[in-house]
């Protein structure tokens, strides 16, 4: 059984940063691919960075340039540094790990961006 804990979340003004993190219990972590997606209210998840086992990664197209998307399998952690953060930005932020025939994920932490 995997279980995924993100933090990290909270208000931030237009332009700053946050760094969020989400750690996983087990010994599978390193093997497996981990996403970041996020929901804002009344719309649906989306994808918003990726990284495979062995570290590439891949963003969506509204993030790229501003979040950065990294793992340290030693930690069992994977975290998304959001730099120049938009008010469009906020949402509740999930972590997921891709395992085929598992549904894996945390229970969010939420961003929101605001003056």
């Amino acid at each position: 059984q995997v279980q995924l804990v993100e933090s990290g979340g909270g208000l931030v003004q237009p332009g700053g940063s946050l760094r969020l993190s989400c750690a996983a219990s087990g010994s599978i972590f390193r093997r497996h691919a981990m996403s970041w997606y996020r929901q804002a209210p009344g719309n649906q998840r989306e994808l918003v960075a990726r990284i495979t086992s062995g570290g590439r990664t891949n963003y969506a197209d509204s993030v790229k340039g501003r979040f950065t998307i990294s793992r340290d399998n030693a930690k069992n952690t994977v975290y998304l540094e959001m730099k120049d953060l938009k008010t469009e930005d906020t949402a509740n932020y999930y972590c997921n790990l891709e395992r085929p025939g598992y549904d894996y994920w945390g229970q969010g932490t939420q961003v929101t961006v605001s003056s």
